[in-house]
C-alpha cells in the first residue's frame, strides 16, 4: 500500500510540474502566440527584441541548466542533466546567432529601464540556479527545458526570417522530464523545493514576456 501512494505521490508531483509549465510558461502568455510577435508588420524588429533579451536572460554559461548540474546530488539526475545541458549549449549558440542575425536592438521608449529589468531577471535566474535547497536547481532546470518548447518556436520563426536552419531541439522531452522528477522527488521537501525552482523560472520566463510585449506597444505608439 505505501508503495502504491508513493508512485501515486510521484505522478502528482510530474503532473503538477508539466501543469505548472503549461499554465504559467512561455505557453500560456497570450505574446508569444500573436501575429505581431511573428509574422506581423513589425516582426523583424518584435523577433530581434525577444532574441536579444531571451540571450541576456540564457546566452550567458554558466547557466540555469549547468549551475543545476554542478549542485545535483541525486544520481537519477544526473544523466538528465547531462543531455540537457548539452543541448542547452547548442541552444545558447543559435540564440546568439539570432541575436546577430536580426539586427540591432530596435530603439524603443524606457530602454534603460527595460536592461535593468532584464539584467534583474538573469541575477533572479542565477541566484534561483546557485540555491543551496535541496531541488530548488533542478526543477528551475526541468521548467527551463519543458517550457522551451515554446520559446523554441519563437526562435524558429526568427530564423525563418533571417533564413538560418535551427536544427532540431534536443532537450530532454516531456515523458524523460517526467520520469526523472517522479524518481527524484522522494521527499516532500524534494518536491516542494522542485516545484518552488519551477514556479521562479516561469515567473521570470512570463515576466520577460510581459516586457517584450509592453516594448512592442511602446513602439507602436512613437
Amino acid at each position: 500500500m505505501s508503495q502504491a501512494i508513493e508512485t501515486a505521490r510521484s505522478e502528482q508531483v510530474a503532473e503538477l510540474l508539466v501543469s505548472l509549465v503549461n499554465n504559467d510558461g512561455t505557453a500560456g502568455h497570450r505574446y508569444p502566440l500573436t501575429e505581431d510577435l511573428t509574422s506581423g508588420r513589425e516582426a523583424m524588429r518584435n523577433l530581434a527584441d525577444a532574441a536579444h533579451y531571451l540571450c541576456v536572460l540564457h546566452g550567458r554559461v554558466p547557466g540555469v541548466i549547468d549551475h543545476a548540474q554542478q549542485t545535483t546530488a541525486h544520481p537519477a539526475a544526473k544523466g538528465w542533466l547531462a543531455a540537457a545541458a548539452e543541448a542547452f549549449a547548442a541552444e545558447r549558440v543559435l540564440l546568439t546567432r539570432l541575436a546577430v542575425a536580426t539586427g540591432p536592438l530596435p530603439s524603443t521608449p524606457g530602454q534603460a529601464e527595460c536592461e535593468t529589468a532584464v539584467l534583474q531577471q538573469r541575477h533572479a535566474l542565477e541566484m534561483l540556479a546557485r540555491s543551496e535547497r535541496a531541488g530548488c536547481a533542478l526543477g528551475a532546470a526541468f521548467a527551463l527545458a519543458l517550457d522551451w518548447a515554446a520559446v523554441r518556436a519563437v526562435l524558429e520563426a526568427a530564423a525563418r526570417r533571417v533564413s538560418i536552419a535551427p536544427g532540431d531541439c534536443a532537450l530532454p522531452g516531456e515523458e524523460e522530464t517526467r520520469t526523472v522528477a517522479m524518481i527524484v522527488a522522494d521527499t516532500t521537501s524534494f518536491e516542494r523545493a522542485m516545484s518552488f525552482g519551477a514556479q521562479q523560472l516561469l515567473a521570470q520566463h512570463r515576466g520577460l514576456w510581459d516586457l517584450l510585449e509592453a516594448r512592442q506597444l511602446a513602439r507602436t505608439r512613437v
